[in-house]
């Protein structure tokens, strides 16, 4: 076996049996498609390189070859590989990825010109109903040029992909390699996910409440577990939305969301959404204000004229307890964080959450270790059901967390 072939799957095995044709052009971007193949990798992918002649000028093939550990098609033979790889074959691949693509690629394949490994490989599979995905990269005139985004629409047309370019420095710059990969692995699962046709409002982050218009009460959540909620969900199938308090952070902006600041926006948000949607799951792994100030103050304080100041704190919205009085159908999974408590008092109280929000699972972790919960992207949880079965996932990352967590809501909700 190629040694570069030991990272496959190590990031889970949601492309396990998928082979992509990685398409690669003449674009100075094409350096970056070595890091996005190894990423396709770690996901499960097997990757089958193409480069037109243009790329080998910018990357040398045996990079690529290391990369994936299959030698990079630039030259057609009488072995026909767009034939292998893009026709009605056995051996075809499951989906086509043109990174980067440039405007001569965009055009060529626009307007059926197969004078590449890559083009003749793209026209193709057109014929044999095999996805495509083109990641354009150019200057920006040369991309926002009539002539290329005709040829966009008509690609578009044809039922192929084209992802926005990033516009930066006045070029339209390769989307980021997660931003693709997230794209990859959401398209694959649309057809094969077991969460298809499943829809899951997940909430995260922590919210915050005003003493005055700069000062807040707040806690360390990131909102890292709610991103990859959103994240592996769609990953297995599902649509997703995400609201989201002011973590530490960034949504990516392909991911549905809305920001709330709030407990009560957060509150509202949520009813509102659960009011004008079906939602076949509800995640809260938010960590809402317990708390807000009876009074907020209309202006900053100043320190020179209040020397101490005295807050009266009154209870924010519970928002899990108001979810099946809203949305009784929803398969609710509910958070609950405790701090340097026993593993049986952890349970317990994680138990007593479910029962008083009639939830169906409730998660629960103590936030008082130093490389788990609040700002860590690890945890430990114990995962508990209305039986009062647990399920004790040790100290991993948070992605792997949201995975098994989806696993067992899906053992429990879809029949197969």
């Amino acid at each position: 076996m190629h040694p570069s072939r030991d990272i496959i799957g190590t990031y889970g095995d949601y492309l396990e049996g998928i082979k992509i044709a990685l398409c690669v052009t003449g674009s100075v971007a094409a350096y970056k498609a070595v890091d996005l193949a190894r990423q396709l990798m770690r996901y499960g992918a097997e990757v089958i390189p193409f480069m037109s002649y243009a790329a080998t000028k910018i990357i040398s093939p045996e990079l690529l070859h290391w990369a994936t550990a299959n030698k990079p098609i630039v030259e057609l033979t009488g072995a026909i590989e767009h034939v292998i790889y893009g026709g009605e074959s056995e051996n075809k691949v499951d989906l086509i990825l043109i990174y980067p693509s440039t405007a001569n690629t965009l055009a060529k394949i626009a307007n059926g010109i197969a004078d590449t490994s890559v083009t003749t490989l793209a026209l193709t599979a057109l014929g044999s109903g095999i996805p495509i995905i083109i990641v354009p990269a150019m200057h920006l005139p040369l991309y926002k040029g009539p002539t290329t985004q005709e040829n966009i629409e008509r690609l578009r047309s044809m039922g192929i992909d084209v992802l926005e370019p990033t516009i930066e420095e006045g070029k339209a710059k390769i989307p980021q390699i997660d931003y693709v990969v997230d794209y990859v692995l959401t398209k694959i699962a649309k057809s094969r996910g077991i969460f298809k046709n499943k829809k899951a409002l997940i909430l995260g982050g922590p919210t915050i409440e005003y003493i005055d218009p700069v000062r807040i009460i707040t806690n360390l959540s990131s909102g890292r577990t709610g991103l990859y909620l959103a994240k592996v969900f769609r990953w297995m199938g599902g649509e997703a939305k995400l609201i989201c308090g002011p973590g530490s952070i960034e949504i990516p902006n392909y991911i549905s969301h809305i920001n709330v600041y709030t407990t009560n926006e957060m509150y509202k948000t949520t009813m509102e959404e659960l009011k004008n949607e079906e939602y076949d799951y509800v995640f809260i792994s938010a960590a809402p204000a317990d708390y807000k100030p009876v009074k907020q103050v209309n202006e900053k304080l100043s320190t020179k004229k209040v020397k101490r100041l005295k807050l009266e704190l009154v209870e924010t919205e519970k928002i899990s307890d108001m979810v099946k009085d809203v949305s009784p159908n929803s398969y609710l999974v509910i958070f609950k964080a405790e701090y340097n408590v026993p593993e049986k008092e952890l349970i317990e109280r994680a138990y007593q959450k479910l029962r008083d929000a009639n939830a169906d699972l409730v998660v629960a972790n103590d936030v008082s270790g130093r490389e788990r919960g609040f700002r860590s992207a690890k945890n430990e949880v114990y995962i508990i059901d209305k039986e009062k079965n647990v399920v004790h996932i040790p100290l991993s990352s948070k992605e792997y967390i949201a995975r098994r967590l989806l696993e067992i809501v899906a053992e429990k909700t879809i029949k197969n």
